[in-house]
């Protein structure tokens, strides 16, 4: 390729001048301009003369819409990679530190999103597949007062208690800001989360980033209940995706008005006790879920879909579902009472012993935290057989903004 120092560093100027606009700061022209250089420079791999590129495969160019009414990656169907990153804001970050932090994460978002690279970024090429890329954000207790308004905090909001089952970690808890990156490609979530990181930090350092997986995109067809590492199909019960309940379930319709066409998220780790799991047998486990490991059938039923019976006695009259079993405990009459669930599996280095660390992302998304979520976790926190086997070490809430239109930005119903 036969470019120019000139021609070169045209649109890294270009993109300097984009990111002053966008955040009111200084960047360090040099960088920038050797970055530009980089970028061009290999834009494209040596190939043989005549020699074609292939066709990225169609899973890779998949795109999803950034702008909407809502965010992306709710109620989009769940990818195969995440990573939630927790940031505390810097001090003396106000309300217009704020505006200007997310304008440009938002810009951002928008550019990666859509297959195109951040600005000033210096690996444009691997922004080439979004693979289905979603970019959330979700704002904790500590970012609205960091912006002077907490009397436009959603109530529910705020640190949940702590429940007897918890063993509560610090690190893996709070945060003011949550940025949420999920795509079917790991390479892909790995650059989003460094570009977005390298632009929160001039307002805000990382507290905590979770990595979750679920199934490879294309092992199973797409809608199948997926299972986590304990074996179990995980989200039988959730709203589906576009109907009424789930819009009546998860999107705020009261509240603040800012909030709008948002939502709220508990994201919960939970560490599993694989190791006495293992030593449980197939009688015990379906015991203490409720359902079949084979099918994620309720002991009542003979498919995944059936719903539980809670009334059914066995021949000695005992009831068929225990009273303490999973599916019982985390049950919800009324559809609009229910959460909507979109978790990711984790499986991070073993201990030198080979105990596993391995355990739920559980990312649950509802209109309101206190009158949803709050009482299924009580339920389960009182008296759920599953418990034996399960350790909540991590906690956060986070306020969800709805989407915005092309040339808005996340947050500007608050912040704006």
């Amino acid at each position: 390729m036969d470019t120019s120092p000139t021609e070169a560093a045209a649109p890294a100027t270009a993109a300097v001048g984009r990111r002053r606009l966008l955040t009111g700061g200084a960047l360090a022209l040099g960088g920038a301009l050797a970055g530009g250089g980089i970028g061009a420079a290999v834009a494209d791999s040596p190939r043989r003369p005549g020699e074609e590129r292939s066709a990225a495969p169609a899973y890779g160019v998949q795109k999803i819409p950034f702008h909407g009414p809502h965010q992306a990656g709710i109620d989009t169907p769940a990818q195969a990679h995440g990573v939630f990153l927790g940031f505390d804001l810097d001090a003396g970050t106000d309300r217009a530190a704020l505006g200007r932090m997310m304008r440009l994460l938002t810009d951002d978002a928008v550019r990666l999103t859509q297959g195109e690279p951040a600005l000033a970024d210096t690996e444009a090429q691997l922004a080439e597949l979004p693979a289905r890329l979603t970019v959330t954000f979700g704002f904790g207790p500590g970012f609205f007062k960091a912006a002077g308004l907490d009397d436009r905090r959603p109530a529910s909001v705020e640190q949940l208690p702590v429940f007897s089952i918890d063993r509560l970690q610090d690190h893996w808890c709070g945060g003011d800001l949550l940025i949420q990156i999920c795509a079917d490609d790991p390479l892909t979530v790995a650059h989003a989360q460094r570009m977005l990181i390298k632009d929160a930090r001039t307002f805000a350092r990382l507290r905590w980033a979770q990595r979750g997986f679920r199934r490879g995109r294309g092992v199973q067809a797409d809608g199948v209940t997926q299972r986590n590492l304990m074996g179990q199909i995980d989200g039988t019960v959730n709203p589906e995706l576009g109907s009424d309940i789930f819009a009546q379930a998860v999107w705020a319709e009261d509240g603040p008005d800012w909030l709008r066409g948002g939502t709220t998220m508990v994201l919960r780790r939970i560490r599993m006790e694989l190791e006495t799991w293992d030593a449980a047998d197939s009688k015990a486990k379906e015991f203490s879920i409720g359902r079949t490991l084979d099918t994620g059938a309720p002991l009542t039923g003979t498919a995944e879909t059936d719903p539980p019976d809670f009334d059914a006695k066995d021949r000695l009259g005992f009831p068929v579902i225990s009273d303490f079993a999973h599916v019982r405990r985390a049950h919800v009459s009324d559809p609009r009472q229910r959460i909507f669930r979109r978790p990711f599996n984790y499986d991070d280095a073993p201990a030198a012993d080979g105990t596993p660390d391995t355990g739920l992302l559980f990312a649950s998304f509802q209109r309101d935290i206190a009158t949803q979520f709050l009482p299924i976790q009580r339920a389960l926190a009182a008296s759920d057989l599953l418990n034996q086997w399960t350790t909540p070490i991590g906690s956060a809430v986070f306020a969800i903004p709805p989407g915005c239109a092309p040339g808005g930005w996340i947050g500007e119903t608050l912040l704006g």
